[in-house]
């Protein structure tokens, strides 16, 4: 168990050291820590890329993270920051301009902190958290954008039952915890809501053939100029009318014309056949 822990952590690590600045996004951005920023910006600078597009970093990181600039370098002013839970640090903003940062994560603390970019990067113990300090009327209170937004990372499934019903042995609740769910426990009287969640698994979807005659090369080729036949005006086979061979021999058995029989406007006439009747 040891060694496991001990190996995912290596992981962690060679994960973070693995990301620079030109992969980050508003989502990977929560994979790191205000140590990894100071990292990153200061690899990052030596890039001319990078340099000429500092501002757009910085804009994903402060998706993220809180951001002070500090006026001076005083101790007593660093201290506050620190006690604060801020991380201190010189970056590099130029070729030769420093400023003073004082960063820290974006707390995840009530609901509407949670968003599409973060959602998957939190426990579902986090979120059960996070649920149990803005909860009062259960899952159906949460409005419906933040609904969609848990749900796009978690399983949510939610049960009520009577106090002494919640927990009898190898019921639901039982079997959910059993599955790895973590559960929030909401009363309502004499009644409880169980909110069970589970982080869903990474899926990837798969991509979309249009057409049997292109290749997987087509597809995975950006610049290959495709032309995609559109069949969707095309008869389908079934529906093709056969030729007959006798259409020329016309006889009073196979022929047929269609004509409209208009009603005279005679408001006295209460339909046709009285209409022909009067006639």
């Amino acid at each position: 168990m040891k060694k496991d822990k001990e190996n995912e952590v290596k992981t962690d690590q060679t994960e973070k050291q693995s990301i620079g600045l030109k992969t980050l996004n508003k989502s990977s951005i929560w994979d790191i820590q205000e140590n990894d920023v100071f990292r990153l910006l200061e690899q990052g600078v030596k890039d001319a890329e990078v340099k000429e597009n500092l501002r757009h970093y910085i804009d994903i990181i402060r998706s993220a993270f809180m951001i002070e600039e500090l006026k001076d370098d005083d101790k007593n002013v660093k201290q506050r920051y620190t006690n604060q839970g801020y991380k201190v640090g010189s970056v590099r903003m130029g070729d030769d301009a420093k400023v003073i940062w004082a960063i820290k994560k974006r707390p995840i603390m009530r609901v509407t902190d949670l968003t599409y970019e973060n959602i998957r990067h939190i426990t579902a113990a986090k979120l059960i958290e996070v649920l149990d300090r803005n909860f009062g009327g259960g899952w159906d209170s949460l409005s419906q954008s933040i609904q969609d937004i848990i749900e796009s990372g978690f399983d949510i499934s939610t049960t009520t039952l009577p106090k002494d019903r919640l927990h009898k042995k190898g019921g639901m609740y039982d079997k959910k915890v059993a599955d790895g769910y973590e559960v929030l426990e909401v009363s309502k009287g004499t009644w409880v809501e169980a909110i069970f969640a589970k982080l869903k698994p990474e899926t990837f979807k798969p991509r979309m053939k249009f057409d049997k005659h292109i290749s997987d090369e087509d597809l995975e080729d950006e610049d290959a100029d495709v032309e995609i036949e559109d069949t969707y005006n095309r008869p389908d086979e079934d529906d093709v009318e056969l030729e007959d061979p006798n259409d020329d021999e016309i006889n009073e058995d196979n022929y047929r014309t269609t004509f409209e029989i208009e009603t005279d406007a005679d408001e006295d006439a209460d339909s046709l056949s009285d209409y022909i009747a009067d006639e």
